[in-house]
């Protein structure tokens, strides 16, 4: 297990270092600064690092991230049937035909409008995944 193999010293925790390496080691990355600082600052002071339980659950939360960004990732590229890395308008009228036959081309072209956050007339990943965030967090 990543926790035993990061916990050389068998302190029962993770130290800041120790918890750099295990995300390197789970994830294939190394975490910011940032992502590091708060979770560090999450700890319990008298523990001085990350117990099992709480590497468990950031660990979970972090697959359970990954695996959604997975699936906007795969309902994008479906709708990308070019493989251009960005969605037209013509695009989400197809798409939107195929799922919500019924939808009046104004609603499509307002969503389209509402998702192209820089209105260039493309929508990249970053607004697909950013409009399919803000609609969770909305629900």
């Amino acid at each position: 297990m990543v926790f035993k193999a990061c916990d050389e010293d068998h302190k029962g925790y993770l130290s800041r270092e120790d918890f750099k390496i295990a995300v390197v080691m789970l994830f294939g990355y190394k975490p910011s600064k940032i992502e590091v600082d708060s979770v560090m600052s999450s700890v319990n002071p008298n523990t001085s690092g990350i117990l099992l339980e709480g590497f468990l659950n950031i660990v979970r939360k972090k697959k359970e991230a990954q695996r959604y960004r997975n699936e906007v990732r795969h309902i994008f590229t479906a709708f990308d049937t070019y493989y251009r890395g960005f969605l037209t308008l013509e695009d989400f009228k197809k798409a939107f035909r195929q799922v919500a036959p019924k939808l009046p081309e104004r609603t499509v072209l307002e969503v389209f409008r509402e998702v192209d956050r820089d209105s260039d007339g493309h929508v990249s990943f970053r607004d697909f995944e950013y409009a399919l965030n803000y609609g969770q967090k909305e629900a």
